[in-house]
C-alpha cells in the first residue's frame, strides 16, 4: 500500500473499512492488516509463544478474519473479535504444546506470560475503546454531544448552570444523560467492545 493510500484509510472508522474489504477493496485489506497487527502480536507475546508459534497463530487469524469478514454482524466490532480470535487461538497452540510435554516436566517460569507484554495488550484495547467511543460520541445526537460534554467538564458544572446553557429543566438533566448514556453504549462499536472484554483464564 502507498503512503498516500496509507494515510488516505488511516482516519476512516474500521467499520467503514470491513465493508470495503467485504467489497473486494485491497486497500481496505491492507489497511486493517497494518491497524490491527500490532494488537495480533502484542496477544501473541502475551502468550510468550516461540517467533514460529507467533506467526503461525497470526497467519491463522488473518485467514479466519477472510473466511468470516461476511459473516462478522457489526463491522465496527473487528477489533473485539479479532482479540478474542487471537486468544483463541494462541491458547489452541498453547494447549497443544502443553499437551506434548514429557510427564513429570515442571512449567518453566520464561513460559509465563510477563506484565509488560500484558500492559502493552492493554494499551492497544484501550486505545480500540477510545476510537470506539469517540465514534459513538460523533454519532450521538447534538443535544447529547452537549449534555455529555458539560456533565464531564472539569471541574465540574452544578446542574443549575448545565439547565442555564442547554435550556432544559434541572430535574430532566439526570433522565437525558441516561438516555444518552444508553445510546452510546448500544452504539455498535461500543457494545462490542463491550461484549469483547476478555473473560477469565
Amino acid at each position: 500500500m502507498s503512503v498516500e493510500a496509507g494515510l488516505a484509510l488511516a482516519d476512516v472508522p474500521v467499520g467503514d473499512l470491513v465493508k470495503r474489504a467485504r467489497d473486494g477493496d485491497q486497500r481496505a485489506w491492507d489497511a486493517i492488516v497494518e491497524r490491527f497487527a500490532p494488537l495480533v502480536w502484542s496477544i501473541c507475546r502475551r502468550y510468550r509463544l516461540s517467533g514460529a508459534d507467533a506467526d503461525d497463530a497470526g497467519q491463522a487469524v488473518w485467514l479466519q478474519l477472510v473466511d468470516q469478514i461476511g459473516r462478522i454482524r457489526d463491522p465496527a466490532a473487528l477489533p473485539g473479535w479479532l482479540a478474542t480470535t487471537t486468544r483463541r487461538e494462541c491458547g489452541r497452540l498453547v494447549r497443544a504444546a502443553q499437551r506434548a510435554l514429557p510427564a513429570g516436566y515442571v512449567l518453566d517460569v520464561g513460559t509465563i506470560p510477563d506484565e509488560r507484554a500484558a500492559a502493552a495488550d492493554d494499551e492497544l484495547l484501550a486505545s480500540e475503546r477510545h476510537a470506539a467511543l469517540r465514534q459513538a460520541l460523533a454519532q450521538l445526537p447534538p443535544s447529547c454531544q452537549d449534555l455529555l460534554a458539560l456533565l464531564v467538564a472539569d471541574p465540574p458544572l452544578p446542574y443549575a448552570q448545565i439547565s442555564a446553557e442547554l435550556g432544559i429543566p434541572v430535574g430532566s438533566i439526570g433522565p437525558s444523560r441516561s438516555r444518552c448514556l444508553d445510546k452510546l453504549r448500544h452504539h455498535p462499536a461500543v457494545a462490542a467492545l463491550i461484549d469483547s472484554e476478555p473473560c477469565a483464564a
